[in-house]
């Protein structure tokens, strides 16, 4: 059975002056000590390069603590951006929640 999960939901646009909710957002369900985060970014509509910041500049602390991190449902204008940048070689991106719950390890 796959193991328990925290689930981020990402909503509206992510750019220099929203992306310090979406860090402390990060920080906390780190600190938390959750194993596996979620990252439901189906209501998100636009990210600066701020709000993709905050996800790089977790990742040291992410990879130390071996938390996996999976991300889901990019519209295709984020996930553009995502591409454009090479993220996809970074981070773990899939289509959709159920195949994110699937590659749970």
């Amino acid at each position: 059975m796959a193991e328990a999960y925290c689930e981020l939901v990402i909503e509206g646009s992510i750019d220099a002056s929203s992306s310090i909710h979406l860090e402390n957002s990060l920080e906390q369900v780190i600190l938390e000590g959750n194993s596996v985060l979620l990252i439901n970014m189906s209501g998100l509509t636009y990210i600066s390069s701020a709000g993709l910041g905050a996800f790089i500049s977790k990742l040291d602390i992410i990879n130390q603590r071996d938390i996996q991190m999976i991300f889901f449902q990019l519209s295709p204008a984020v996930a553009s951006v995502f591409e454009i940048l090479g993220l996809g070689d970074l981070l773990d991106i899939v289509a959709d929640k159920e195949t994110a719950i699937g590659k749970i390890k």
